[in-house]
């Protein structure tokens, strides 16, 4: 278990959303200057090194009761504090994105980041948001300038190198954004075409990997790669069908291709790899999530109405340690 530390400042494009519950005010999210030149695109990713990247540590059952955590564990550091804070996105709609009348961020992943506060205090408002990009989910985690990201944070055994992970929470799969009328139909038809992805993302490795022809450019967020793609500067955009559904929401001549994902992508909350206690209590908060409905509900209510019914909540992997 880490000491508990301050939060810094993460990126000069960070911006921070404090519960109004805790007598916090919102501050404003910078806009997203997105970078053109290929060559900030990540090497190629190194061969996995564990057998089951989903595979997480044993549910904590029972849970304590909200406001009452166990003396010398994380959720009592946390819960002392007063709030729990979280790495999220502010620009990936459905998923955790602004609202611009109300200027709550919200969505799947906010939710779930939000009923990890119930559990700890009762009350989810208890919550302090961090707007980070992909490129600093794992740094905010290992400095503990937050307690948990959840951020469609991809499960793979690199990261679990570096960070733990919960039990994978939404299965997701990489696919391609193009304009209407486009002939790129696949990954087989993006040689030598200009496609973005963030940097430091499963989506620019897989990338990389699968349409080694292609040319690469990074940007901080998807946000930075639709600005290029309307610009002209890019031909497509390649991410989670999760993060594309939301590109495609904000522009009319932009659609996903159809058909199979080319890739899986499990996403598991992320967490400091010495905080292995707090892992074992968001897999027990999922768990209930599970059993009484409230992981279907937020999935009707953000992912549903684009994606369709689903497969349901996933079947967790347990076991890890």
């Amino acid at each position: 278990m880490r000491p508990a530390r301050a939060l810094a400042t993460v990126v000069a494009a960070t911006s921070l959303l404090l519960a109004t519950a805790c007598g916090y005010a919102p501050t404003p999210v910078p806009t997203a200057e997105p970078t053109t030149a290929a060559t900030s695109a990540p090497s190629a990713p190194a061969p996995p090194t564990c057998d089951n990247a989903t595979q997480s540590y044993d549910p904590l059952s029972p849970l304590p009761d909200p406001g009452s955590m166990p003396d010398g564990t994380t959720m009592a550091e946390i819960q002392d504090r007063g709030r729990l804070i979280v790495g999220v996105s502010a620009d990936t709609f459905l998923l955790g994105s602004r609202n611009p009348q109300t200027g709550d961020i919200e969505g799947f992943d906010i939710d779930m980041a939000r009923a990890v506060a119930e559990a700890i205090f009762g009350d989810p408002e208890r919550i302090q948001l961090t707007v980070i990009t992909a490129a600093d989910r794992i740094p905010v985690l290992e400095s503990g300038d937050v307690d948990i990201v959840v951020r469609n944070m991809t499960m793979t055994c690199s990261r679990w190198e570096e960070i733990a992970f919960s039990a994978e929470y939404y299965r997701s799969g990489q696919k391609l954004l193009v304009r209407q009328g486009s002939d790129i139909t696949g990954l087989d038809s993006l040689a030598d075409r200009r496609v973005c992805a963030p940097n430091a993302t499963s989506s620019m490795e897989n990338l990389m990997r699968l349409a080694p022809d292609a040319v690469p450019v990074g940007s901080s967020n998807h946000t930075g790669c639709l600005v290029l793609f309307q610009r002209g500067e890019v031909d497509a955009i390649t991410g989670d069908d999760t993060v594309l559904a939301g590109l495609a929401a904000q522009d009319p001549y932009a659609v996903v291709l159809s058909g199979d994902a080319f890739t899986e992508e499990p996403y598991g909350i992320g967490v400091n790899a010495d905080d292995t206690d707090l892992v074992a209590f968001i897999n027990g908060v999922l768990e209930q999530m599970r059993d009484d409905g409230r992981w279907q509900a937020a999935y009707e209510r953000w992912l549903a109405p684009t994606l369709g019914e689903g497969t349901g909540q996933p079947t967790p992997v347990y076991g890890r340690g």
